[in-house]
């Protein structure tokens, strides 16, 4: 039985206000499960479908003629031609819900809702697991270092596959084809190796130069390589919070990646070898937790900006987020008990700016949540509350 996916009921919402939901995520996060659960009267049309898409690519009309209402289009990127006559159809007929769109590619479907759909499609993500389902469906893991290394990908769970097969498969069919789908890669071993010092540097902030150098690659491509991972849903960047508050702030984003399992095996880390001691603790912890923020800010449409804060001397704050003008501030630490020292970043963005401070969120990799007058400590396990 397919876990309930927290996006299912904001789908059927969407159903009856929009013509067109546009689902876009990573390959094998569960959308083609999610839309025939939302959407179980709806013909499905995968356009992976060599006949399906070459009938769609030669014949857009005829093939719209054939498939014209309550019709699942997975991977619709593969057939761009498709979207200004979808336009003209819900133009004309004026019906909510008529047809579902998926995508694993984020730049090609955006690019396209975006020319030929805009205002009539709700644009949807769905990643692999959060913690709040995996809670929910009772298969979270409470072994914290086997759970990041494992990693939140549906197929790992619902299979039971050994997570480094499932990766080195991943990394093979999914990864490499979709590159190459969107750019022709010359030299795949070298763009492999970059893919793994990306890894290396997950939780860091981004050095462009530094990166490219250490790949053997120009700027520019490594500019173009990371747009890439980011719209193969591989990596995303968390951008700087730039208010001023009198201080020199650092410009450069952070890099993370959506799945810690993923990244883990990239870096060939293993749930044996993976300890509190190990030097890579926090940096996993740390992503494991940001990419948990994005995740739930997306199954459960928070709509929510996510930031992280930092000046020239190296005082930090891990994530920040603005609600009505105010500023709610996260420090995330890998340590399995709390300590004053966990405060010092909160304390000294709110000493500079105290009338902008909502809260002050201390998230550590303990299994309870504590009760400070000034903070709210939340353990690990206890963020699908």
């Amino acid at each position: 039985m397919p876990i309930k996916r927290a996006l299912l009921s904001e789908l059927k919402t969407l159903q009856a206000k929009y013509p067109i939901i546009a689902i876009t995520g990573p390959r094998q996060s569960g959308k083609t499960t999610l839309m025939k659960q939302a959407f179980p009267k709806y013909r499905y049309v995968s356009l992976e479908n060599p006949d399906n898409r070459l009938f769609a690519s030669l014949d857009p009309k005829g093939f719209l003629l054939e498939y014209n209402d309550l019709v699942i289009f997975d991977e619709v990127q593969r057939v761009p031609e498709l979207f200004s006559y979808l336009q003209e159809i819900v133009d004309t007929n004026q019906k909510m819900g008529q047809f579902i769109l998926s995508g694993s590619q984020n730049f090609h479907l955006v690019k396209s809702i975006t020319q030929s759909l805009s205002g009539r499609v709700a644009l949807c993500s769905l990643f692999p697991f959060d913690l709040r389902e995996m809670k929910k469906a009772k298969i979270q893991k409470e072994n914290l270092a086997e759970l990041i290394t494992t990693g939140f990908y549906p197929a790992i769970y619902d299979r039971d596959i050994d997570p480094r097969r499932y990766y080195k498969d991943y990394i093979e069919t999914y990864i490499k084809r979709d590159i190459t789908q969107l750019h022709q890669i010359q030299d795949m071993r070298t763009f492999t190796r970059f893919i793994k010092l990306c890894a290396g540097r997950a939780g860091q902030l981004l050095n462009y130069s530094e990166l490219a150098k250490d790949a053997g690659i120009s700027h520019t491509t490594t500019i173009h390589w990371l747009s890439l991972l980011e719209a193969s849903y591989i990596i995303f960047m968390l951008p700087p919070y730039h208010r001023n508050f009198n201080k020199r702030l650092i410009k450069s984003p952070k890099l993370y990646f959506y799945d810690t399992g993923l990244l883990c095996f990239l870096l060939g880390i293993t749930t044996d070898n993976l300890k509190p001691t190990h030097p890579l603790w926090g940096p996993l912890f740390e992503n494991m937790i940001v990419s948990e923020k994005v995740k739930q800010n997306a199954h459960h449409s928070l709509h929510q900006e996510f930031y992280f804060w930092r000046d020239s001397h190296g005082n930090e704050v891990d994530l920040l987020r603005e609600e009505d003008g105010k500023m709610h501030l996260y420090e995330i630490k890998a340590s399995s008990t709390v300590n004053p020292t966990m405060f010092k970043g909160l304390n000294y963005l709110f000493n500079l700016a105290e009338d902008k401070i909502a809260s002050k969120t201390v998230i550590y990799s303990g299994n309870e949540n504590q009760n400070w007058t000034d903070y709210k400590v939340v353990a690990w396990n206890q963020l699908h509350k």
